[in-house]
């Protein structure tokens, strides 16, 4: 059973989502804290490799009310936690062209908080605008089956 703290809501807008990985994050006491009152936002972060780890870098989650000097940096780089396995394989997967990871959700899966990162490819602005038209007929379908 997980909690969904933070989904992103740029990422499935943005990106045709190919491959998803759930990763474990590095985090302060008084991060936990912000993230358990629900004070994080991932629109504007993104995933990558650097010295063969794994960074999670402009994940804002604000100082904790009532942390005083114990409080972080809110945009300070975190580390994920992953095999390496999995993040050769994520490098190899987005040195290809377009590709990038994205995270998708922040949930606490148990006690421990979990980030779910994505592997996409950008859209083109008319990919987009298919998408938005394929939702509107489905939602107009659905509307019209209601009636009868």
């Amino acid at each position: 059973m997980s909690k969904i703290i933070a989904k992103n809501p740029v990422a499935k807008h943005n990106y045709t989502i190919i491959d998803t990985l759930e990763t474990g994050i590095v985090l302060s006491g008084t991060e936990i804290k912000s993230i358990k009152n629900g004070k994080v936002n991932l629109k504007d972060s993104y995933a990558g490799i650097k010295n063969g780890e794994l960074y999670i870098y402009n994940l804002h989650i604000s100082p904790y009310e009532f942390g005083n000097i114990y409080n972080k940096d809110p945009l300070r780089d975190r580390k994920l936690l992953a095999n390496k396995h999995e993040i050769f394989r994520l490098a190899g997967q987005i040195k290809q062209k377009g590709y990038s990871l994205i995270p998708m959700s922040l949930y606490f899966k148990g006690n421990l908080v979990k980030l779910e990162l994505g592997i996409g490819k950008g859209k083109k602005l008319y990919d987009k605008r298919q998408d938005i038209a394929k939702r509107d007929a489905e939602m107009r379908m659905k509307k019209q089956m209601a009636e009868y």
